[in-house]
């Protein structure tokens, strides 16, 4: 896909990798963006970018997206929220709503956009996944979980998708230095070089975007025995992944 003159919408638009792909977005002649966030004020004013209210968790809230950005030629599915909960003692409240956010949340914005995506040709989604869809870690498997969700679904409406001529776009990543991640002591890549590169893959008709080496060495390992991949937990022991 060639981004100029797109008309994108991008979800999850008002912080993070969100607003780094509306400014991107713009610097590569996109004709307009619609910077999608439940609190539209949030989203700082800029030329061809209109706030648009939304909550990926609502399906009226999506239907109303729908039919107002009915020129959307490229969707960014990039909402997403992290509790850091575990799958065995984390608050059953909590992997709820990351899985409805996380999974069901692109999956409405796709079902709601497939059509207006068709009626301008085909055009592109890209779907913000991220690297705990493929390994597991002492926190946050529900996110993974949720992740891991949202890869099916990416693979899935990418195959769906292909006849009425739309390209599906899969961006994984480890950690980001947004504010999701801010608590968490890690390596963390720039949400900015995060962006080019995803953006980078959807213009040379990628279908899966490896963002950083940690990312693609965990997707490269997907095949081999867990016991490879968590030494420590073939070993009776415990620690990080």
């Amino acid at each position: 896909m060639d981004i100029h003159k797109e008309i994108a919408l991008v979800t999850g638009a008002n912080r993070g990798i969100g607003r780094s792909f509306v400014a991107e977005l713009r610097r590569r002649g996109a004709e307009k963006v619609y910077a999608a966030a439940r609190r539209p004020e949030t989203v700082p004013a800029q030329p061809g970018v209109v706030p648009l209210e939304l909550d990926v968790t609502d399906a009226a809230s999506v239907a109303r997206a729908a039919r107002t950005a009915a020129d959307t030629t490229l969707l960014v599915n990039n909402a997403g929220v992290s509790t850091f909960a575990r799958l065995t003692d984390g608050a059953e409240e909590d992997i709820r709503w990351e899985m409805e956010t996380n999974y069901f949340g692109p999956l409405r914005m796709v079902r709601a956009f497939a059509p207006v995506l068709a009626a301008h040709g085909g055009g592109a989604v890209l779907n913000v996944l991220s690297v705990m869809a493929w390994m597991a870690y002492e926190h946050s498997n529900s996110y993974g979980a949720s992740k891991a969700a949202a890869w099916a679904l990416t693979n899935g409406v990418r195959y769906e998708l292909a006849g009425q001529g739309t390209q599906v776009t899969a961006l994984a990543m480890a950690s980001v230095d947004t504010d999701m991640m801010a608590t968490i002591e890690d390596g963390k890549s720039d949400p900015d070089t995060i962006v080019r590169a995803a953006l980078d893959g959807l213009q040379a008709g990628s279908l899966e975007v490896l963002a950083d080496g940690r990312t693609a060495r965990w997707k490269a390992r997907l095949g081999e025995d867990p016991a490879l991949l968590y030494p420590h937990l073939a070993a009776g022991g415990s620690g990080r992944a």
